[in-house]
């Protein structure tokens, strides 16, 4: 199972390299990733954009562009549109957010005509390594549904299973985040998350062992879950962290990046290919890491 950031990449490197169609890519982060992802081999790149715009900020960064191809299109949309054609028609494999701004390369991945629209939910999964801990973290969905209903946490829930499976570990422990780990019928989430746990149970919720509610502490500390008496496997272990909320999911993702300096990547899921979808005061590395978890999800799906 792939525990950090560096084995993830190294089996990325192993496997057949995948090409990214970089959607709106004058942007330094983002042809900084771009270009360490192809020299180190994880992945190769088509450059959709405002050619001069993409030339000018390679030049300031000493990049050279001799390995990618680049199509000149100005127009921020039409790029977009343009980035999920590739994808869609075969001549690249996943797309990746340039400069640009999420709801216009998600209204372009989404079109039932040209888009990579399958019909399931699609949510936003981040990973996560965090200082002192023994295994990467997913996280969802804290940029995508505003306020999940059940069956749309049961579709969130699925949506990271997939990359928990692509990074090998193939039963993960979910915890269904909570503000308490008791059932409260005045938090409504709580009682969701008592659903979810009676749907893994029962099998409806495969793939995966489910625990909810549990709050953040004895989700992933078992001195907190032993202390509070919580007896589960998920209890303190947990690999797979469901927010109740955007609001929720959005705020641990963001405080886990600046006040703990976790690394972190991100994609988004449900789609016919993952999205590489950072946000775009993202830095580099975060960049790269996305890349390289897009690739991989990739790679594994292909396999199955």
């Amino acid at each position: 199972m792939i525990k950090n950031f560096k084995e993830l990449m190294d089996l990325v490197i192993k496997n057949e390299t995948k090409t990214i169609a970089v959607a709106v890519a004058q942007d330094k982060d983002v042809l900084s990733a771009v270009n360490n992802a192809y020299k180190m081999g994880i992945a190769k790149a088509i450059l959709v954009g405002d050619k001069e715009d993409i030339e000018k900020i390679a030049n300031q960064i000493d990049i050279k562009l001799d390995n990618f191809e680049i199509i000149d299109i100005k127009d921020k949309t039409e790029a977009c549109i343009y980035a999920v054609k590739l994808v869609r028609e075969g001549k690249a494999d996943l797309p990746m957010k340039g400069f640009v701004d999420t709801s216009v390369i998600l209204k372009a991945v989404l079109n039932k005509e040209t888009g990579l629209k399958t019909g399931n939910l699609i949510s936003h999964v981040g990973l996560l390594e965090v200082n002192g801990f023994d295994r990467l973290f997913v996280l969802s969905d804290s940029a995508m549904t505003i306020a999940p209903t059940l069956d749309e946490k049961v579709d969130i829930i699925k949506n990271s299973i997939k990359i928990s499976h692509a990074l090998g570990n193939k039963e993960p422990k979910v915890a269904i985040l909570c503000a308490v780990e008791k059932v409260n019928p005045k938090m409504p989430a709580t009682i969701d998350a008592q659903e979810l746990t009676k749907m893994n149970e029962s099998g409806i919720i495969k793939g995966c062992l489910i625990k909810g509610p549990l709050a953040i502490d004895n989700a992933v500390s078992l001195e907190a879950a032993k202390h509070k008496g919580i007896n589960h496997p998920v209890a303190g272990k947990a690999d797979i962290l469901i927010a109740p909320d955007i609001e929720a999911g959005n705020i641990l993702n963001k405080s886990m990046e600046y006040f703990a300096k976790a690394e972190k990547a991100g994609v988004i899921m449900g789609a016919k290919t993952p999205i590489i979808l950072t946000s775009r005061a993202s830095s580099d590395i975060s960049k790269l890491h996305s890349i390289a978890l897009g690739a991989l999800v990739v790679q594994q799906l292909g396999k199955e």
